[in-house]
């Protein structure tokens, strides 16, 4: 009889002043990242990466996290410990979890690589081709990382390890490095190399773009991942995004059937940011240009998504869009509650804010 796989297990009992009240409201949070069920004072949460479950006591949640190996487990163990600290933040809870998976050690999504090579694809956009080990993972379950970027040139980064709560422990002092996510253009297992774009533009908090415009062979830089960022299945695509989400539309369309349709919408400043993008879907796309109206503000995205004819003849469908934070609004917006797509047929993503830098463009301030 074949050997059943075994999952990695851990748990916590965290001290709550209302732990059904913050049960319920993980479980509203996970319902658009994975299938949520509640009865009674327990629940669970099933994703792509793990499983999470829930019971609710008279002054403690007890939690069960569970994944197929140790990348899923701290996955699981990361989400269930950021949203609860976030939810409960008045009662200051403790978590310590128990069972598989070790606090102190290095991060198991954590990968240290290198930089190989650096190519300009447009005026503004830089690739860079880092190295490193044991990047098969990278390749499925997610189009994005977080790169933990040197704080500057002549400082080599410290690298986080496990934290008791499950998250990232980082360093204190001034080699903590910055984190920005970026989208993998290109994963090559076999060779141990990943391609990343950076958009390249001026301004004082920009760790990713002096990154990436400063980048030489031989330089260090983290990455951690990968997770998000695909998009369904369907026979009908639309993708929208400005620039800093042209790296995700281009592997997305890479990977699209000949039976499929795509309508792309891209802004970008002006013709030379365009970019050859191949597909063997057919391809309906337009460029959208700035031409000297600034960035975050032109508008014209939600103005062309707006302006698509969607299919009614049975088809299957998908919204996709990536852009700075009020144009993700106004197309989220338009996607739930004027076209009615559900969980499954959409993905709006806010890829930068204006005045807020890294995960605080997508925080609902």
């Amino acid at each position: 009889m074949a050997e059943m796989p075994r999952f990695l297990i851990a748990s916590a009992e965290i001290s709550l002043s209302s732990p059904e009240e913050i049960m319920l409201k993980l479980c509203a949070h996970f319902r658009e990242h994975g299938d949520v069920t509640v009865e009674g004072k327990c629940s669970r949460i099933e994703t792509g990466f793990g499983t999470a479950g829930f019971e609710a006591c008279e002054r403690c949640l007890k939690v069960f996290a569970e994944g197929k190996d140790d990348t899923a487990l701290a996955y699981v163990k990361l989400a269930v410990a950021e949203h609860l600290l976030h939810f409960a933040a008045a009662d200051k809870p403790t978590i310590r979890w128990q069972g598989d998976g070790v606090a102190g050690q290095p991060l198991p999504y954590f990968r240290e690589m290198r930089v190989v090579r650096a190519v300009d694809v447009t005026p503004h956009m830089r690739r860079l081709t880092l190295a490193g080990n044991d990047l098969r993972r990278f390749a499925s379950g997610g189009i994005h990382v977080r790169l933990l970027l040197p704080p500057s040139k002549d400082v080599t980064p410290a690298w986080p390890v496990t934290g008791e709560d499950g998250r990232p422990s980082w360093p204190e002092g001034h080699d903590r490095p910055h984190v920005r996510i970026y989208t993998l253009r290109r994963v090559d297992a076999d060779r141990g190399e990943v391609d990343i774009d950076f958009v390249i533009h001026e301004g004082d908090a920009t760790p990713g773009a002096r990154f990436g415009a400063e980048a030489r062979p031989g330089d260090v830089v983290g990455m951690t991942g990968p997770g998000g960022g695909s998009a369904g299945e369907a026979d009908w695509y639309l993708f929208a995004g400005d620039e800093t989400a042209l790296p995700a539309i281009a592997r997305i369309l890479e990977g699209l059937p000949a039976a499929a349709h795509a309508v792309v919408r891209i802004e970008v400043a002006d013709a030379r940011e365009e970019q050859p993008l191949t597909t063997s879907a057919s391809l309906d796309l337009r460029w959208l240009h700035r031409n000297g109206r600034e960035v975050g503000c032109a508008g014209l995205l939600p103005q062309a998504v707006r302006e698509v004819k969607w299919p009614n003849d049975g088809r299957s469908v998908f919204g996709w869009a990536g852009c700075e934070h009020r144009d993700f609004r106004a197309i989220r917006g338009y996607f739930r509650q004027e076209l009615k797509l559900t969980r499954e047929e959409h993905l709006a993503v806010a890829y930068w804010r204006r005045g807020f830098d890294g995960d605080n463009a997508r925080r609902e301030i």
